[in-house]
C-alpha cells in the first residue's frame, strides 16, 4: 500500500520529534452512511486554533452544539464509542479519532449533519485520504506529551489491559472471541508511517451469531459486507481479500488508538491488551487521565522535604480527579469550586456524579438565618433557596470539565417551577440535577428537590459560564 508524502516526515502524534501542535491546512468533506444509525451523513474536517483539541459539531441541531473528544464525555461503549454533552450525542467516533491521532492532528473541528460519522469501508482508509488531501499545518503552540510514569492495570472479565512506561507509543494486542476462535497477536510501535501502512486499513468485524442481537438492539443499521468483515464458523465473509494476515487484531489496535486519544494529549507508553473492548479502552483512558492529574512528586533530598503549597490550578486538578474517581465532594471541596459562602451556600455535600447527572444534599437546621423572618413561629425554607440549591449543583456539574475551570456559573432563568410541599427545620433536602443541554457557555438543566423521597420542588434552570 502506498505511503503518502506526509509519512515521509517523522512525526505522528506519538513521536517525540514533533514539538509543536498541528492542525489541518484546509477543510475537506466526505459523505456516507453511519454504521449503527444507518443515517446518511456528510462530514467535514476543519482546521482549528491551537489548544482547541478535537471537537465534534452537530450542524443539524439548533445552535450547532459541540462536544470535545474527551473521556469525561463518553456516554456509551456498546460496540462503539459514543460521546455526549446534554442531549447531544455522537456515535462511533473511534475511527475518526484514530486517524487524527495517527497523523498527529492536535486541533480540528469535525462537522456532522447527523449523529454518527460515515463508516466508509469499516477502516480509517477514507479518512486518511481526507487528511492527505487537506495537508497538515504546524502551529506555534508547543505540544504537551504525557509520559506514563508508573504501571497502570485494568482487568474486567477476560479483558486485561496494562500501560507501562515506554519511550514512544507501542501497542501489543491479542484478540479472540469467547470461544478462542481467530486468536491473533500483533505488536507495533505507533508512528505516522506504521499508522498509515500497518493499522489504518484494518476493517471492523463481527461474528455471524452476533448479528441478530445487534439488529434487535438497534445497532448496525448501516452495516454490510462493504463495511465490515463477518466471521461465520470457520469462514471469513468479505467482499475482498484480507488486507493484513492479522486484520482483526490490527483493527482492535486502531480502536485502542482512537479511544486512548480521548485523554486529550499524546501518550508515551506501552499498552498491552488482551481481548480489548471499547468499554475497557475508555476505562483505561480514565485511569491514564487520573494519573495525568496527580501532582508531581517532589524530588527527595537529604534533608526534610520542603512543604510545597499547591497552586489553585493543582487543587482544582485534584478535585477533578476526586469527582471522576469518587463522584462525591464534601463542603470544603465544594467551596473550592463554587464562590458561594455562608449564608448563601446551599449545598453541604455532593453524594453522586453519574455522567450528566449529579446528586447533592442540604441539611436544613433551625440555625439557618432565614428562619428568623420566614416565618416567626412557623419556619419554612424559602422556595427560591431550593431553586438556588439546584442552580449551584448544576454549576458544579458544568464546571466539572477541565476547560471550564476557574469560571463562574451565573443563574439566568427558571422555567416550570413548582413548589409542592414545605421544607422544615430538621429535613434533609436531596437535590437531583440532570444537565439536558449545553451550547457554548450556556447550559440547561432539570432539577428536583426531595425530602424523604417525596418531591418538594422542581424546575428547569438556565445558566451561563463567565470568566471569574
Amino acid at each position: 500500500m502506498p505511503i503518502s508524502p506526509l509519512a515521509k516526515r517523522d512525526g505522528g502524534l506519538f513521536n517525540a520529534p514533533v514539538l509543536n501542535q498541528q492542525t489541518l491546512n484546509r477543510s475537506v468533506t466526505y459523505s456516507g452512511i453511519g454504521l449503527h444509525s444507518g443515517n446518511r451523513v456528510t462530514m467535514t474536517f476543519l482546521p482549528a486554533p491551537p489548544n482547541t483539541g478535537i471537537r465534534f459539531r452537530r450542524v443539524d441541531l439548533e445552535g450547532k452544539p459541540e462536544i470535545e473528544a474527551r473521556v469525561e464525555h463518553v456516554s456509551d461503549t456498546n460496540r462503539s464509542t459514543t460521546i455526549a454533552k446534554g442531549n447531544t450525542k455522537i456515535h462511533t467516533v473511534e475511527h475518526v479519532l484514530a486517524t487524527f491521532a495517527g497523523y498527529g492532528i492536535d486541533n480540528a473541528i469535525v462537522e456532522l449533519d447527523a449523529n454518527e460519522p460515515p463508516i466508509s469501508d469499516g477502516s480509517s482508509r477514507e479518512f486518511c485520504k481526507l487528511i492527505q488531501d487537506a495537508g497538515i499545518a504546524p502551529q506555534d503552540e508547543r505540544r504537551e506529551v504525557y509520559k506514563v510514569t508508573e504501571l497502570i492495570e485494568l482487568q474486567a472479565g477476560e479483558t486485561m489491559m496494562t500501560v507501562l512506561p515506554y519511550d514512544g507509543f507501542k501497542i501489543t494486542c491479542t484478540s479472540s472471541d469467547k470461544g478462542g476462535r481467530f486468536t491473533q497477536f500483533y505488536s507495533v510501535d505507533v508512528s505516522l508511517k506504521t499508522w498509515e501502512k500497518e493499522i489504518a486499513h484494518a476493517r471492523t468485524f463481527c461474528f455471524f451469531e452476533e448479528i441478530e442481537f445487534l439488529f434487535k438492539n438497534g445497532l448496525i443499521k448501516g452495516g454490510g459486507l462493504e463495511n465490515a468483515v463477518v466471521i461465520r464458523d470457520d469462514a471469513v465473509l468479505t467482499t475482498e481479500p484480507m488486507r493484513y494476515p492479522e486484520e482483526f487484531v490490527r483493527h482492535k489496535i486502531l480502536d485502542i488508538i482512537g479511544d486512548l486519544s480521548l485523554v486529550g494529549r499524546p501518550l508515551q507508553g506501552h499498552v498491552i491488551a488482551i481481548k480489548p473492548s471499547h468499554a475497557a479502552n475508555c476505562e483505561l483512558a480514565k485511569l491514564v487521565t487520573a494519573q495525568m492529574r496527580k501532582p508531581l512528586v517532589a524530588a527527595q533530598t537529604f534533608g526534610p522535604p520542603p512543604v510545597v503549597k499547591k497552586s489553585a490550578e493543582q487543587e482544582k486538578a485534584d478535585l477533578f480527579q476526586i469527582m471522576d474517581e469518587v463522584g462525591a465532594l464534601d463542603s470544603v471541596q465544594i467551596m473550592k469550586i463554587l464562590p458561594h459562602r455562608y449564608p448563601f451556600l446551599m449545598l453541604d455535600r455532593v453524594i453522586k456524579i453519574d455522567g450528566n447527572k449529579i446528586t447533592g444534599l442540604k441539611n436544613v437546621t433551625i440555625n439557618e438565618p432565614y428562619f428568623q423572618g420566614h416565618f416567626p413561629g412557623h419556619p419554612i425554607m424559602p422556595g427560591v433557596l431550593q431553586l438556588e440549591a439546584m442552580a449551584q449543583l448544576a454549576g458544579i456539574l458544568m464546571l466539572r470539565n477541565a476547560e471550564n475551570a476557574g469560571q463562574l456559573a451565573y443563574f439566568m432563568a427558571a422555567e416550570d417551577v413548582k413548589w409542592r410541599k414545605p421544607v422544615l427545620p430538621g429535613d434533609v433536602l436531596v437535590i437531583e440535577v440532570e444537565l439536558t443541554k449545553v451550547r457554548g457557555k450556556l447550559g440547561k438543566a432539570k432539577g428536583v428537590c426531595k425530602v424523604r423521597d417525596e418531591v418538594v420542588s422542581e424546575a428547569g434552570i438556565t445558566f451561563m459560564l463567565i470568566a471569574s
